[in-house]
């Protein structure tokens, strides 16, 4: 693309503040006089409305959201296995492996590819069909 080729409005001009007062936005410069948000570095909460209850705290709550309820829980498929130094896998294999992040408390071990070695599993959750292809393979798990 070119820059003739470029549509129109995709380069807005920028407001030019404090530029005198035929601009328009001259001498407050569109902030009003004094108070927190007449300064620089000021930014305002999301719904905040001074100090009065906001009215997402004034309307009521409607409908169920089961995200509220659910625990953050890392998945790791069986074929991300042989990532894993050793036959031991727990959460700091796992870690070490780059396969969940570094804060991850739950892990859940999906059933998605093969299993090449027999493994020594301690994990918090197993599907069903993982636990079959360990099993298969010769794998234990040491918390059930």
């Amino acid at each position: 693309m070119k820059e003739n080729e470029i549509p129109a409005g995709s380069n807005k001009v920028k407001r030019r503040l404090g530029r005198g007062e035929g601009n328009g936005h001259g001498k407050t410069c569109c902030r009003g006089h004094k108070g927190a948000g007449a300064r620089a570095g000021y930014s305002l909460r999301a719904g905040f409305e001074g100090g009065q209850m906001p009215l997402f705290r004034k309307l009521p709550q409607r409908g169920f959201n089961r995200a509220r309820f659910q625990k953050p829980c890392s998945v790791v498929n069986l074929s991300d296995l042989s990532k894993v130094v050793g036959e031991k896998v727990d959460l700091e294999s796992l870690k070490l492996a780059g396969l969940i992040r570094p804060n991850s408390k739950l892990v859940k071990l999906l059933g998605t590819g093969d299993v090449d070695k027999a493994y020594s599993i301690d994990v918090s959750l197993v599907s069903k069909s993982a636990k079959e292809k360990i099993e298969a393979a010769g794998g234990t798990f040491i918390s059930e």
